[in-house]
């Protein structure tokens, strides 16, 4: 099942379900599967994931119905559909995990002409719900802040069941589902602040999407394919399962003493191949077209834009 934040010809963004053929929008969905909260304006992602299992699960069963050929005169057209982020604005900050791919922990020691040291502890930011955009938004480019912005692919979990201290074993329990997610950075902010909240929390800084894809069909998230591309070229390509700290580790560990919510978001690192290890390096400029791409998730497409 995927979920979706959308707007129709610059209207309110609602929540739905997207198929193939169309989006089903959650008051459409209401009255089908006798879920009234479905038909109020509180009808949003975030509180289809805060909700409990009830509604999910009719929510499938209604997805297997529609995806069979139900339903279909309730659908709205791809096309008269404007994608937001699956949570356009959440209410925590994104949970973010640093250097988590060992070639681009070695990529990036190589650049700065520094010996490797491989991180023993993970290591992580977050990102401001202001970075937050969908795909087809503008990424912010102003160079008064930075002259050196640049992409980041990576594999976002979506958390569907609140836990504190959560065992390894009971990570994937917790996880409603898989998003795309570019963490944009600004690389000299994060060097002048030596840390690298503001190098990474600059407005559009955190597309995301294109929707959340359930948990259930995604068989092996830790053997997923990640790629980024920029103008068409293929900058970053790696797998999930070469992660220096697994799915499992990430919740674990960013859960210690710290609750995790319904709604809330994690980027779990990104590969090799950004900009500026690149020699010589090659960051993002105003024009720029970035694709960021896991498989069995989605697709996301942003442009540069000047602020």
């Amino acid at each position: 099942m995927k979920l979706v934040s959308f707007s129709v010809e610059g209207g309110t963004v609602e929540g739905g379900l997207w198929f193939e053929s169309g989006v089903l929008p959650f008051d459409a969905a209401a009255p089908i599967i006798d879920a009234p909260e479905l038909g109020s304006s509180a009808a949003t992602v975030l509180n289809v994931l805060r909700s409990g299992r009830s509604l999910t699960d009719r929510l499938m069963e209604l997805d297997r119905s529609v995806r069979s050929g139900s339903h279909s005169d309730r659908l709205v057209a791809h096309d008269m559909v404007k994608l937001a982020a699956p949570i356009p604005r959440p209410e925590k900050n994104v949970f973010c995990v640093g250097r988590n791919y060992l070639d681009h922990v070695k990529e990036g020691y190589k650049a700065r002409g520094t010996d490797l040291k491989v991180p023993e502890f993970i290591q992580l930011f977050s990102k401001p719900p202001t970075t937050v955009v969908g795909t087809g938004a503008d990424i912010r480019y102003d160079k008064r802040l930075t002259q050196k912005l640049d992409y980041e692919a990576e594999l976002g979990l979506v958390i569907g069941k609140a836990g504190r201290d959560i065992r390894p074993e009971d990570a994937f329990d917790h996880i409603f589902g898989y998003t795309v997610i570019n963490d944009v950075t600004a690389r000299d902010l994060q060097r002048a602040h030596d840390q690298w909240f503001k190098g990474k929390g600059l407005d559009t800084s955190c597309p995301m999407g294109p929707w959340i894809v359930t948990a259930d069909e995604v068989v092996e998230p830790q053997n997923l394919h990640i790629r980024c591309m920029v103008n068409g070229e293929v900058r970053q390509e790696s797998n999930t399962s070469m992660m220096i700290f697994d799915i499992r580790t990430i919740i674990a560990e960013l859960s210690r003493g710290l609750t995790l919510e319904p709604g809330d978001i994690i980027a779990t690192g990104t590969p090799s191949g950004v900009g500026y290890a690149m020699e010589p390096p090659r960051l993002l400029n105003v024009g720029d077209v970035v694709e960021v791409s896991v498989a069995g998730v989605g697709s996301i497409r942003n442009t540069v834009a000047a602020a």
